[in-house]
């Protein structure tokens, strides 16, 4: 073997043994000392970048579940004034009714006692003609000095006197 490398000229066997080492180091370099400065350089991005998107990521995750949570707290403000709204209408509803009862109550209840105050007016118009007439009656036998009871119940002066209209 005879490489023409101009001046140099190289021995064969030491540009072999020079190749062999070369390689002896290369592979040497790729076997064990590259992954181990890969897994430093990865290990190092890891814990400057890989904390700083670990970190982001934390932080969007935390801000879904306060949106959703914000979300179900509208939803349930909504919610409790949907049914205090249905309540208020349920109550005035409520209201409404017993004030209409408690008006036919009224009314029935005035009915009622205008019929009756009518009556009892009537009976009492009744009675006190009556006692009215008797003193009447009475009054003129005091006045007269004898009884006029059965001049009066003949002549029915007391019945006329009420029947006559008042002038």
């Amino acid at each position: 073997m005879n490489f023409e490398l101009g001046p140099l000229k190289p021995d064969p066997g030491m540009l072999l043994l020079g190749l062999a080492q070369l390689f002896l180091l290369m592979f040497t370099l790729g076997v064990l000392l590259l992954p181990r400065i890969e897994r430093v350089r990865a290990q190092r991005w890891d814990a400057t970048e890989g904390r700083t998107e670990r970190a982001e990521a934390v932080r969007a995750e935390a801000e879904a579940v306060r949106d959703a949570a914000l979300y179900e707290i509208i939803e349930a403000r909504h919610e409790a004034a949907r049914i205090r709204q249905e309540y208020t209408e349920r109550g005035s509803a409520a209201i409404a009714a017993a004030r209409a009862e408690g008006v036919r109550d009224r009314e029935l209840l005035l009915t009622g006692s205008r019929a009756r105050i009518t009556a009892d007016r009537t009976a009492a118009a009744g009675l006190l003609r009556q006692d009215v007439g008797d003193l009447a009656v009475l009054l003129a036998g005091r006045v007269v000095g004898e009884p006029v009871h059965a001049v009066a119940a003949e002549r029915r002066t007391v019945e006329r006197f009420f029947a006559a209209p008042l002038d």
